[in-house]
């Protein structure tokens, strides 16, 4: 058994869930989600167990392309992360009604298969195939099943698509010059040139342009509040929950192992670029009168934040970011699900015209403000593990780092339990709200398990990438 095999599920999730016709088209496709996932803790154990899970074949002769997959702690807790919210995403989106459900299954299979592929490739040329073909599926998601204007949700996503595929292109130039150095596009061989300080600086730009966007950091943001407020919320969910977490594994895994030098000598720069959007993002949130939109901001500036502890170039810098792409992942998806469920009941996205659903659904009020407070990095969540490991990485760096960083709690407490208190709090609407349904139950109390558990059991997460993080840390220490 090797990891190869999750991408061989969900891609036979994909043409079975075509196959089917809309009926049960999700109900499929929640079944080969449910199976990737199951296959992933398989893997994950015979990896614990010290079995070689890695996957290479030889694919293209000239110029010489392996299809490489690899799996270490780093990589396996990126496919737990996409394999796990799959099924809870698309578990969640039961409570709508598509046309062509077939077809919107379909490619959000495709698109947890491209992201799975990313976060296990080992040839950049397969890793880069992986990255562009996950544009695919939520171009199509996010034109065609979005919110609002036709013309406006074209404008959007169009302009997301181009301004990724672009930055990517770069990407694409610094691994053919990479080829050309080495003979071969392995990571093993491209990490082991011996590349000038003039050659990594131009390297390390072209991944930057690559990932900023995707990411995305300041000023490459501009696509992000647009489209993930056009999307369905499937696809926010997908955006927002595992696709920008390509960026920050891809900044770890790529960018600063083939680029030391210059990760070090801009260290300070790229940490100030991700504080920027720490309280950009704090800032504009408190803003918003659109709820999709305020998540999409203080999501913008929780990245901000992973992403300083990634360029502090060290290990807790690197444990902190990790632990909190996942606690990240797990929240904001709950975040944008409770967007959708009072979406449904009140066919309204603005904050002013919700209030006084706590008298009508408390369990749907308590499940809320658990998320809330996790995102807010309350102590005894996940993202307090991860935010505080960032902020002491930062502290290590300059204390001023650490301080401006904790801007993202103080602000952020405030613009989340704001927001909470004009939509749950207040006289009761005169709009009927129900409470949760039995499924809408189970999608929030798996979220919630699972920041309450490692928020208070990190263990086994530290355990599992630790030993991959030291080895790209000592990578990054080659200048």
């Amino acid at each position: 058994m090797n990891v190869s095999l999750i991408l061989i599920i969900l891609l036979i999730g994909v043409f079975a869930t075509l196959l089917v016709g809309n009926k049960l088209a999700s109900k499929v496709a929640l079944f080969f989600g449910l199976v990737s996932a199951v296959a992933s803790f398989m893997l994950l154990n015979h990896y614990n167990a010290g079995v070689n899970i890695n996957f290479i074949s030889p694919w293209i002769s000239k110029p010489a392309v392996s299809f490489a997959l690899t799996a270490d702690g780093l990589s396996l807790v990126m496919l737990l992360l996409t394999t796990i919210l799959t099924p809870i995403i698309i578990f969640s989106s039961f409570g709508n009604q598509y046309q062509n459900s077939k077809s919107f299954y379909a490619l959000v299979l495709f698109m947890s298969f491209a992201m799975v592929g990313t976060f296990l490739a080992s040839d950049g040329l397969v890793y880069y195939i992986f990255w562009e073909l996950a544009l695919v599926p939520i171009y199509f998601i996010a034109l065609i099943w979005g919110n609002g204007n036709a013309d406006e949700r074209k404008k959007a996503v169009v302009k997301f698509f181009i301004y990724t595929l672009a930055g990517s292109l770069f990407m694409l130039v610094a691994f053919v010059y990479l080829y050309q150095k080495a003979g071969s596009f392995l990571i093993q061989d491209l990490y082991a040139l011996n590349l000038s300080s003039s050659e990594q600086f131009w390297i390390f730009l072209a991944f930057f342009l690559a990932y900023a966007i995707k990411i995305p950091l300041i000023p490459f943001h501009t696509w992000q509040s647009n489209v993930y407020q056009k999307a369905p919320t499937v696809g926010t969910m997908l955006l927002s929950g595992i696709m920008l977490k390509m960026g920050l594994y891809s900044v770890i895994r790529w960018q600063l192992p083939l680029a030391p030098v210059t990760a070090h000598e801009y260290k300070y720069l790229l940490i100030g670029i991700g504080l920027v959007g720490v309280v950009y993002g704090s800032i504009v949130a408190l803003k918003q009168r659109d709820l999709k939109k305020l998540l999409a901001y203080s999501s913008l500036a929780h990245v901000g934040l992973i992403a300083s502890g990634t360029y502090a170039l060290n290990l807790d810098g690197f444990r902190g970011a990790v632990l909190q792409m996942i606690a990240h992942g797990f929240v904001v998806v709950g975040l944008f699900f409770v967007a959708e469920i009072i979406s449904r009941r009140y066919e309204t996205r603005v904050i002013s015209e919700m209030g006084g659903i706590r008298a009508q659904a408390p369990k749907f009020t308590s499940l809320f403000l658990i998320l809330v407070l996790a995102s807010v990095a309350l102590p005894t969540t996940f993202n307090f593990i991860g935010e505080f490991t960032v902020l002491y990485s930062l502290s290590t760096v300059n204390i001023w780092f650490a301080v401006v960083g904790g801007t993202t709690i103080i602000l952020g407490a405030y613009y989340m339990l704001k927001m909470f208190q004009h939509v749950m709090l207040g006289e009761t609407n005169s709009k009927v709200f129900t409470d949760v349904t039995a499924s809408e139950t189970i999608s929030l109390l798996i979220i919630v398990g699972v920041l309450f558990f490692f928020g208070m059991y990190p263990k086994p997460i530290n355990d599992l990438i630790t030993p991959a993080l030291e080895q790209i840390l000592l990578l990054t220490q080659r200048y």
